[in-house]
């Protein structure tokens, strides 16, 4: 039998183990002893390893923080590097979002696509690799990540313990081939606030958001019992009839007036293609009149530096290059009160630039305004030249498999290939198919998720020879 024969025999098997993997929620919880991250995700990278070692490979959980599955053999190691976390649900979707449903030959679930789908599709291709017979002189290895959607300390953790592939891929991304991702920044905008200032217009408080890499689609605004609601509420559904945003107003316990703003969802990569609910509330707030407390100046701040801009314009950073275009910024959480006030921006760099002179810039705004800049991470550049002999090899299978022309692009998303030296992201989501990761009714296509498998397959046996 030949790899995509091999492939096909475990389709139901394919399919199940998928639909199995979306169920368990996997966002980051409480940690507990052996299980860093929480419950779920634990469970997710056990649920992996186990079906791993009944496939007939040899396993390795490292402390909860991440794990491996390997066969093979020879001196050099090929790395595939997947993760099991996911970031929340978010709202609004068709199908439970954990519920690994099938609706029209498509399997739907939070993770489905991002990153769950595809990783069930390399541990098969291992196996009809395995299975196949095919000479192998490198050690293949799946890790298992379970913190991608946060700080990445999985992999800090795990590869002071484990060594380093040579060279690898992560089917995190877009076919045909990423070799170049963009520089990541996080980084946290704050300002201590005097005692005892009130806002003028009666703010309480402001939050919204749920992870910097996710544009959020809800921003919630408190408004004091004292606050003249009629004319708030007069306000509000003015700007919104202008602007055309989605602001809905409600009258609170105790006479609080809360408004709450509503957009959508989206990858930080690609911030243009949501909706952010935070900078909708900020520019509807400074539309009613903000005063001169410490905590509306600070929200003014953030209104003018930032409000619906996606490419850092305000702030100084209105940077492409060629090779990865532009630079993009999402405002991905917020939290003011009368006390502080703090908010976390995502921030893709061209990979020409430095991350010094990306925090120059924003310095030269933020300072000026006595607002503090901290960095919470930063993950620099990936850029492989498309002459490696990884590029070209993915490139020829690519071709092969697809019957496509196989090509380079370049990303704003942050793969787990730049964890490691030679690795690029190669699939899972195929030319002109959206990209739904972090949207709500995630799915992945069956056919989709059974050529991934088969083109990994393939690449393996290509990169092992």
């Amino acid at each position: 039998m030949d790899l995509n024969q091999i492939i096909e025999s475990y389709r139901e098997e394919i399919i199940r183990s998928t639909q199995e993997l979306v169920a368990i929620p996997s966002v980051e919880g409480e940690p507990q002893p052996g299980r860093p991250f929480g419950e779920n995700v634990y469970r997710a990278l056990d649920y992996v390893l186990t079906l791993g070692r009944r496939l007939g490979f040899e396993t390795k959980n490292v402390d909860g923080y991440a794990g491996h599955i390997e066969f093979g053999q020879g001196d050099k190691i090929l790395g595939i590097l997947t993760h099991l976390d996911v970031v929340p649900e978010g709202s609004g979707w068709t199908y439970p979002p954990y519920g690994g449903e099938i609706h029209d030959g498509r399997i739907y679930g939070r993770g489905a696509i991002d990153d769950k789908g595809p990783t069930i599709a390399v541990l098969y291709a291992m196996k009809a690799v395995m299975q196949s017979g095919i000479p192998v002189n490198k050690k293949v290895r799946l890790i298992l990540g379970t913190d991608e959607e946060s700080g990445w300390e999985d992999l800090k953790y795990y590869f002071k313990r484990e060594a380093v592939p040579d060279f690898g891929m992560s089917p995190d991304g877009r076919y045909p081939i990423i070799n170049a991702e963009k520089g990541i920044l996080h980084i946290v905008l704050r300002k201590k606030f005097s005692d005892g200032q009130k806002s003028s217009i009666g703010l309480e408080r402001i939050y919204g958001g749920q992870r910097p890499n996710v544009v959020p689609d809800e921003c919630i605004c408190v408004f004091g019992p004292g606050v003249d609601r009629e004319k708030l509420i007069k306000g509000i559904e003015s700007l919104k009839n202008k602007s055309g945003y989605t602001v809905e107003v409600e009258v609170g316990e105790g006479g609080t007036v809360i408004a709450k703003s509503i957009g959508q969802l989206a990858h930080a990569s690609m911030p243009e293609k949501g909706k952010n609910a935070i900078g909708q509330m900020l520019l509807c707030l400074s539309a009613l009149g903000l005063g001169d407390s410490e905590m509306e100046r600070f929200i003014a701040f953030l209104s003018e530096a930032i409000g619906m801009q996606v490419y850092g314009q305000s702030m100084g950073m209105a940077l492409e290059d060629q090779l990865s275009g532009k630079l993009t910024l999402n405002l991905g959480m917020i939290q003011v009160d009368s006390q502080a006030g703090r908010a976390v921006i995502d921030i893709r760099y061209p990979v020409s630039f430095e991350k010094q002179e990306i925090l120059a810039r924003i310095h030269m705004v933020a300072d000026k305004h006595g607002v503090e800049v901290e960095v919470l991470d930063h993950q620099g550049p990936l850029y492989v030249p498309e002459d490696h002999f990884l590029v070209q090899t993915l490139k020829k299978v690519y071709a092969e498999q697809t019957g496509q022309p196989a090509y380079t692009v370049v990303i704003g998303g942050g793969t787990y290939a730049r964890a490691i030296k030679n690795a690029v992201a190669f699939g899972a989501v195929f030319p002109g198919k959206p990209e739904m990761a972090h949207q709500k009714d995630e799915y992945i296509e069956i056919e989709d998720l059974m050529m991934n498998a088969k083109i990994y397959a393939h690449a393996i046996a290509e990169l092992v020879k």
